[in-house]
Formats: C-alpha cells, structure tokens, sequence
C-alpha cells in the first residue's frame, strides 16, 4: 500500500503561509514505514531538530482503479478518519533552500500517525465535515472540509491519473491553518465531528 498526501489544499492555510492557491494538487508520497496507528506513542527523533503536527482528512481507497473521473470517485472510498503529517520543518526548510527533493522531512518512520476509520455514509456532507486538532486539551487547528481547494473527488480523480490506487491506499487530503510545533508529553486528540478518532501522545 502506498500513502499518497496532498499539500497546500486548505485556502486559510495557503494565505497563512502566504503561497498563491495552487492550480493543481501538490503530490507527496509517504511510505508504509510512516503508518503509526492503534494510538502508539510517537518518539522524537533527536536528531531531527523542529517537529511539527499538521491534522489532515485521510481516506481509504476500497478498490483497485485508475484513471478515476472524479463524478465515479466515491466509490473508490468507504473509510474515513484522521492523521498526522508529521514534518521535521528544520530539514525540510534546509532541503528546499539548496533545492534538494524534501521527502526525508516528512517520510521518516512513524511519521504519519492515523486515527480509528470510519464508514462514510449517505448522511454524511464531504463537502462539509468539522475536524480539529487538541493538543493538551487546547484546540490548535481547526478545520472544515469546504475550505478544501480540491475535494475529495477531484483529488481521486487527479492522482488516479499517475498512479493505479489499490485497495488500503490512504490519501492525506491537506491541512488547515494552525500547524505548530510537537514537544515531548504532549497529548493528541483528533476531532472528525465530535467524534475522537485517534488519542496518543508524543514522548
């Protein structure tokens, strides 16, 4: 299974970080080796300097395709929670000054925590779901899916093009604004609605 991730795809966070609202998705892969899940503790590697939490809409691909249209999309997903992209910002600010790929910043083991998934019914709105990020018992990202620059479909459609998606692929959909620094014991709680989908600490 592969992770594919979406960046810049929250207009709030493309104006909080003062970049021009894509034309297209910005693609990023994460490996398997990234997946943290069943509520593990994530360890700080030391050797990584500024690590930062960004929460993200994740789905679940349940079938093989390719060449998606985006109006055919939702059958390619039935599960959806929550996860953490985690990035190591000191490396990747390093890597993009000297112009160098950034994936070491953001595909190193357990950097991509994930939250309990959840069917995706006819009652739910993907072009309206709440979602938040507690650290601590304070809210430090808050988000809501139609501030999406590219929905749901439209990104399966568009990766779809690149890439056979196969049956467990996960798709990180981008993050809100408000990502922020991790430190040791902190506590993570993942809101998708009001319903906490993932709970694990940073030690």
């Amino acid at each position: 299974m592969k992770i594919i991730c979406i960046g810049l795809n929250y207009r709030k966070h493309a104006l909080e970080l003062g970049w021009p609202i894509p034309d297209e998705p910005v693609v990023f892969l994460k490996p398997d080796s990234s997946i943290l899940k069943n509520n593990k503790p994530f360890f700080l590697p030391d050797f990584l300097g500024n690590i930062h939490y960004e929460i993200e809409v994740v789905i679940k691909i349940s079938k093989l395709g390719k060449g998606i249209s985006a109006k055919f999309a939702p059958r390619y997903f039935d599960e959806i929670t929550l996860g953490i992209d985690i990035t190591a910002l000191d490396l990747q600010t390093r890597l993009k000054a000297s112009g160098m790929p950034w994936e070491l910043s953001k595909c190193f083991d357990g950097a991509a925590p994930i939250g309990n998934f959840i069917p995706v019914t006819d009652k739910m709105n993907m072009a309206n779901l709440d979602f938040r990020l507690e650290i601590n018992d304070k809210v430090v990202q808050m988000g809501n899916t139609s501030d999406m620059i590219f929905g749901f479909n439209d990104i399966v459609e568009y990766v779809s093009r690149y890439f056979t998606l196969k049956t467990g692929d996960l798709i990180f959909t981008g993050t809100p604004p408000g990502v922020g620094q991790l430190q040791k014991n902190d506590n993570l709680i993942a809101y998708l609605g009001d319903e906490p989908v993932m709970d694990f600490m940073i030690k």
